[in-house]
């Protein structure tokens, strides 16, 4: 069944979700195959003698298929169009083949609405009113994101709307007792676990009064340290005071308000590759692109990844300059040689197109958008202006003499090295943005929260501790068991001490900007692999004395996967929420996954040191045993966790989007995880998980298909969780 799996998710890279979903997910001998499978599982498990809690895990896993059995044979899904302001009720609604399926009611939109973000112009949800005709009976239903309605088992979701806005297109779903049943299977399925863990005689209980497990041990340390210096070629900038005032002003940037120090800070880590050019801070960057144009437009300060496009604009290495993008014949990147670039060579290309572009809107003014203007039709939105906007009839004169001269008069003082002045009218375009803006405007915590966080979210320097750190002490943690010997305590008490410092600082930052988002901050890859260094932080701290190698494990996990958090995005914005994901269940899904993702990462280091071990020393079965009974007993958890975040995302997505299971690539390599680790829980059913060595070897193998959840899916299969 895993071969299947894996096989399928790659066959709908190259034929297309369509032909998978008719002829593998769909297909009747698929489902025939997990019902033989449930039926001779059942029956090898009823001629062994199991407990209790056993029982009711492998029952919690066949109720969940039976209904999802049910939901295949007797649900329906397709959607409804619904106009505002037509006369006759929709009794109506079309599946996926086109064909039409009545209702045994009627539906007549009322009122659709779009609501915002306070003070933006993003959209927080989407609201769709309708009345609902049964015979003589009237009743009225609403839909939202994440706020189903249900009537006589149908259930309906906001799917899309009209560009007029005055349509919308609504989910359909119809499933009287197949959700029921599954959602049976999840309850049953929680309390298995409560029950298997609480049980003394359960195999992890076992595990745990194991004469193996109940001794420490210690680990080693080295400490780093490193600084910046400042070029003295720099191009000339602002003096740092007056590009600091500058980055305290507001900006509606990204579809919200923040300080201009957001903007600058992205701005420069997009063209740069980091957060500071030769020494000047990012305000520095940006107000040097506006008011030192014609010197900044050769500085090589634009990073181009590519050798085909390098070669395109003629630099030698990474760095370019303005200049670099044209010359006597006109623009080099134009669409005739970007249609000549296939793959990653298109990709490099439209990369650098858009840091020309980027550029080109700072120079300009067009992406200083830091005049508020509060619209006539509603007195709660405001728009916010750059200086190269068109602004409208409504606006007074005083307004646009405002907008229009107030950056060329700060420019000229500027020239004139009149800082004093600039700073004094920085303070007046502040007070004229809080005067128009009043009481839209963020909360002075939410911008000062924000500007800290902005000021400390630079997790590169850990990440390289992080990392080094892991390797140095992994090397002769791997040395000292070799020897039989215990590390020095003041040595472990110095890297637990380090870690603690490491796990306040990232979890500072998360509570910053979960602060400044306003919500949950698990919502993308940068987050969530942020979240992964937290829980593998803190899961080091729990684990450190009975787990041998707890310490080297924790600095790795968390330092591979803040690299891996700034190789995705280096500076990802902080954004308003898609209205779908504005949900505590994904908040909850993706914390539980994070943290079995970080104990199958220390069962996979956990087995190298013992393959290190056992390929150094043939007196060693005693410590290669001990260190399989210490990945059994994190396994048990991390596998328990992993199923639960998996049906914790099904309850989000039936929310949702009315399914709990959709064959996505995500959702299908997390039950290939899921299953291949269960796997190594059956050494009573599976003789050769006994013996150390091999489980060790399978562990780590097993941890590609976690490396092919998060990372294969998201670069290379595709799919709705692509995003994350």
């Amino acid at each position: 069944m895993v071969l299947i799996l894996a096989v399928a998710t790659c066959l709908e890279k190259v034929q297309g979700t369509p032909f998978v979903a008719a002829h593998v997910y769909g297909s009747p001998w698929f489902v025939a195959l997990w019902a033989v499978l449930a039926v001779v599982g059942l029956c090898y498990l009823s001629h062994r003698r199991l407990r209790a809690s056993v029982w009711l895990l492998h029952g919690a896993f066949v109720l969940i298929l039976t209904g999802a059995l049910v939901t295949h044979l007797f649900g329906l899904q397709g959607s409804i169009h619904l106009r505002q302001g037509t006369s006759e009720s929709v009794s109506a609604f079309t599946d996926a083949d086109g064909e039409e399926h009545s209702l045994p009611f009627g539906l007549q939109l009322k009122e659709f609405r779009l609501e915002y973000y306070p003070s933006t112009v993003a959209p927080s949800d989407f609201v769709s009113t309708f009345g609902l005709t049964d015979g003589e009976e009237s009743h009225e239903g609403r839909v939202s994101m994440n706020r189903i309605f249900r009537y006589r088992h149908y259930r309906f979701y906001q799917s899309t709307y009209d560009t007029d806005g005055r349509g919308t297109t609504l989910s359909v779903s119809y499933d009287p007792w197949g959700i029921g049943l599954t959602y049976a299977g999840y309850v049953l399925l929680l309390v298995a676990f409560a029950v298997f863990f609480i049980d003394p005689r359960s195999a992890f209980r076992q595990l745990l009064r194991h004469p193996l497990l109940r001794r420490g041990m210690a680990v080693a340390a080295v400490f780093l340290c490193g600084g910046i210096l400042r070029a003295a070629d720099a191009p000339r900038a602002l003096p740092r005071e007056t590009a600091a005032a500058f980055g305290r002003m507001y900006v509606y940037y990204n579809d919200r308000i923040c300080p201009l120090q957001t903007l600058a800070k992205d701005f420069t880590v997009k063209l740069c590759g980091k957060s500071a050019y030769k020494g000047l801070t990012p305000e520095q960057v940006l107000t040097g692109w506006f008011f030192y144009y014609d010197e900044w437009k050769e500085e090589p300060c634009i990073r181009v990844k590519g050798k085909e496009v390098q070669r395109l604009l003629g630099i030698d290495g990474k760095m370019a300059c303005l200049a670099d993008f044209a010359d006597v014949e006109g623009y080099k990147l134009d669409a005739g040689r970007m249609a000549a670039l296939t793959g990653k060579d298109k990709r490099d290309a439209e990369e650098a197109n858009e840091k020309f572009s980027l550029v080109s809107g700072v120079a300009a003014g067009s992406l200083w958008k830091i005049y508020p203007y509060r619209t006539e039709s509603d007195s709660t939105r405001l728009v916010w202006y750059s200086l190269a906007d068109r602004l409208p009839r409504t606006m007074s004169h005083e307004q646009q003499a405002f907008v229009r001269s107030c950056m060329n008069y700060v420019a000229e003082q500027v020239a004139r090295k009149d800082f004093a002045r600039v700073d004094t009218l920085l303070d007046k375009m502040r007070h004229y943005q809080e005067r128009e803006a009043d009481s839209l405007l963020p909360s002075d915590a939410h911008i000062r929260a924000e500007r800290c966080y902005n000021r400390l979210n630079d997790s590169r320097p850990l990440a390289m501790v992080a990392v080094t750190l892991g390797l140095l002490s992994f090397g002769y943690y791997c040395r000292r068991l070799m020897q039989g010997k215990a590390a020095d305590r003041r040595v472990d008490v110095s890297l637990l001490a380090l870690l603690a410092v490491g796990l306040l600082y990232l979890a500072g930052l998360m509570a910053l900007r979960g602060f400044v988002s306003g919500h949950v901050p698990l919502s993308n890859g940068h987050e969530t692999m942020q979240g992964l260094a937290i829980c593998a932080a803190a899961l080091t701290l729990g684990l450190h004395r009975r787990l041998p190698m707890a310490l080297p494990f924790g600095y790795l996990v968390c330092g591979l996967a803040l690299l891996v958090s700034m190789m995705g995005e280096g500076n990802p914005a902080v954004t308003p929420l898609m209205p779908v994901l504005a949900s505590p269940l994904l908040s909850i899904h993706v914390a539980v996954i994070m943290l079995a993702y970080a104990l199958l990462a220390f069962v996979m280091l956990n087995g190298v040191a013992a393959l290190m071990l056992a390929g150094s020393r043939r007196d060693c079965r005693r410590e290669v045993e001990r260190l399989q009974l210490l990945s059994r007993l994190m396994l048990y958890p991390a596998v328990f966790l992993l199923a639960a975040g998996i049906f914790i995302g099904a309850l989000w997505a039936n929310v949702s989007w009315g399914r709990y299971w959709g064959w996505d690539p995500k959702e299908v390599w997390a039950l290939i995880t899921m299953l291949v680790y269960a796997l190594a829980l059956h050494p009573a059913s599976l003789p050769c998980f006994r013996r150390p060595l091999f489980f060790h070897v399978y562990v780590l193998l097993a941890f590609c298909c976690v490396l092919i959840t998060y990372f294969g899916v998201n670069f290379l299969l595709g799919g709705m969780h692509s995003y994350a």
